[in-house]
């Protein structure tokens, strides 16, 4: 930097990394490393997940310290693992189409906004809110009976019988198709797309504003004049905004999202009775009977740290992933 524009800017200003777009990817590489990655982040949460479950169909209050203490005790370490392979197996084909609508989604609400003549920073949380609530929509055709299956493995074992009534995936699926028929692996599928489409819109425009605020803290602007030099941030300084910025997102989805959460584990994990099924409704009154409208909020901990933690690890994972599967001539 010369000395004449040292004049002029006492600190150089931070350029905010450029995405790696849709039509810049690899995507061969894409979905084979990010299947990787994401079977790893998945394997590292999951006992999160199980605690959440746990919680939310449990008729008694209970903390997830002494959840998680009972469940080591009576079951080991494999308890917090119950229904992981049936999950991992399913969160793949679904990441990738919830991967695949994302980025599509994003790009083209990007081009026609810009046409539409919105500023940047609102064309940008658009595209984001929209491309969440499409890539949620996508995956739930894969992942609502994945986590019916995975759900029902989880609670097995959480009256503290320790019995269980399905011996793994295949088993547990069988006895909901010869119970309810295939409808009966979608049940709680509108309740999960009312859940995770607000909670992924939600969650994508937050990241981007939160993300966009703390690179104008320190000192970023999209525009480089021609009289000073513009520093490249350091990979730590890219992970700390992207990761400040996932958990920030991630609480705000999980704070307005949980009763949403909860009415759904409870349709997706209790069985129906003889000529009745559990309907919405039905749910929010037995929870209002066990605690008022707070039980609507039970597993809040753990989804909150669970989607802060998930959040913060899932993004730097795929953005890294992203910039290793752009073209080489990108």
């Amino acid at each position: 930097m010369s000395l004449r524009a040292a004049s002029h800017h006492d600190a150089a200003e931070i350029q905010r990394p450029a995405d790696v777009e849709w039509h810049m990817l690899d995507k061969s590489k894409f979905f084979v490393l990010g299947a990787a990655l994401f079977s790893g982040v998945s394997a590292m949460l999951y006992p999160i997940v199980l605690l959440k479950t746990r919680q939310q169909v449990a008729a008694v209050k209970r903390s997830s310290m002494s959840m998680g203490v009972g469940i080591l005790q009576h079951e080991g370490i494999a308890g917090l693992y119950r229904g992981f392979t049936t999950s991992v197996m399913g969160t793949i084909p679904a990441r990738m189409l919830y991967m695949s609508a994302l980025e599509i989604t994003k790009s083209n609400v990007l081009s026609v906004s810009g046409k539409l003549g919105f500023s940047d920073p609102a064309s940008a949380a658009l595209a984001n809110g929209v491309a969440g609530l499409s890539a949620a929509i996508a995956a739930q055709l894969v992942w609502t009976p994945i986590d019916v299956v995975s759900q029902r493995l989880m609670v097995q074992g959480s009256d503290g019988s320790g019995k269980r009534k399905y011996h793994g995936g295949i088993n547990a699926l069988g006895s909901i198709l010869r119970a309810d028929g295939v409808k009966g692996l979608y049940r709680g599928f509108g309740m999960s797309v009312l859940t995770y489409a607000p909670s992924n819109a939600l969650w994508w425009a937050s990241y981007c504003v939160a993300q966009r605020s703390l690179w104008s803290s320190i000192n970023y602007k999209a525009t480089v004049g021609n009289n000073y030099e513009c520093a490249s941030p350091s990979s730590g300084l890219v992970v700390g905004v992207q990761g400040m910025s996932a958990a920030f997102a991630g609480g705000v989805a999980a704070l307005v999202t949980t009763p949403l959460d909860t009415i759904k584990t409870r349709l997706q994990v209790f069985e129906s009775e003889v000529n009745k099924q559990p309907t919405i409704s039905s749910t929010l009154r037995t929870l209002c009977r066990e605690g008022g409208w707070k039980a609507c909020y039970k597993g809040l901990g753990p989804r909150w740290a669970g989607m802060s933690m998930s959040a913060t690890t899932m993004i730097t994972t795929y953005e890294f992933l992203k910039r290793m599967s752009a073209k080489s001539n990108e």
